[in-house]
């Protein structure tokens, strides 16, 4: 855990004095830490789990090697681009990527494919899997081979939809998420200094959850104010106990930031709908 040292921000900033705990990878706190401290808040960064690569990479290595026989390549996350260009970086494969219609899910994602010199095709309106297919129609599927690149255990509405509309859809793994297993009491203690907890994904939940369990808090924390990226990470934090004040309208750490300044201005209406 990195308590933030932010200078003091200006008494009428949104979210003054807030104690805000961030669960997501550390590596991948930085922006989340600054707009915050930018609205006044202090940033707790606590990471529940860690973003490493395959223990066998040998699928995702064979997936590699045939792009050429793919026509879209999809991206749910901008650490499955990190890992799967590192491969093809690795195998000499990257020039296969140009021929390529490339989907991303979100910005964050298209950008860190645009960094790399690559074109995007596709970022639905609504960063989910649920957007990419609103944003394509079964004339643009049916007959075309589709590879996706995704973290263990993600959801299969994508890939199933994909096949049931006539596309050949092969999914590999690029990276896994593992929880972290140690630190729960420091957990439970800085659960009673923070007054919200935020969360940007299902893993981040069930690994919070997990290991206050093994503390014995699991059960003490109906306090807790919870924030949430997009309604997937709310359903799995509901799935799991905790009430859900506030779900961000754009799927984004930007967007569920503001979704937490929204909230905090004097007078909004707060009945926990999405901002």
């Amino acid at each position: 855990m990195s308590d933030s040292a932010a200078p003091a921000p200006p008494g009428d900033a949104p979210l003054c004095g807030r104690r805000i705990l961030i669960t997501r990878p550390r590596e991948q706190s930085a922006a989340f830490v600054g707009g915050l401290e930018a609205l006044g808040a202090r940033a707790v960064v606590f990471p529940t789990v860690e973003i490493l690569p395959l223990r066998d990479g040998a699928a995702l290595d064979e997936a590699v090697r045939g792009l050429p026989a793919q026509d879209w390549l999809v991206f749910t996350s901008a650490n499955g681009v990190r890992h799967f260009l590192a491969r093809c970086e690795a195998l000499g494969c990257m020039d296969s990527l140009g021929r390529l219609d490339i989907a991303a899910i979100g910005p964050q994602t298209a950008r860190s494919l645009e960094d790399r010199g690559l074109s995007v095709s596709l970022v639905p309106e609504e960063y989910r899997a649920e957007g990419i297919l609103a944003a394509l129609d079964t004339d643009r599927v049916r007959g075309r081979r589709f590879l996706l690149a995704r973290v263990a255990g993600a959801r299969d509405v994508l890939p199933e939809t994909l096949r049931r509309w006539g596309a050949t859809v092969t999914v590999v793994e690029a990276y896994r998420n593992e929880p972290v297993r140690q630190g729960a009491r420091r957990l439970a203690r800085v659960l009673k200094q923070v007054d919200w907890v935020t969360f940007t994904s299902p893993s981040t939940v069930n690994a919070f959850m997990d290991l206050l369990a093994t503390a014995g808090t699991e059960t003490r924390t109906p306090g807790v104010r919870v924030a949430c990226i997009g309604p997937i990470t709310a359903d799995a934090a509901r799935k799991r106990g905790l009430q859900v004040e506030v779900v961000a309208r754009e799927y984004t750490v930007p967007g569920l930031i503001r979704a937490l300044a929204d909230f905090s201005v004097p007078g909004f209406d707060r009945r926990g709908k999405e901002l």
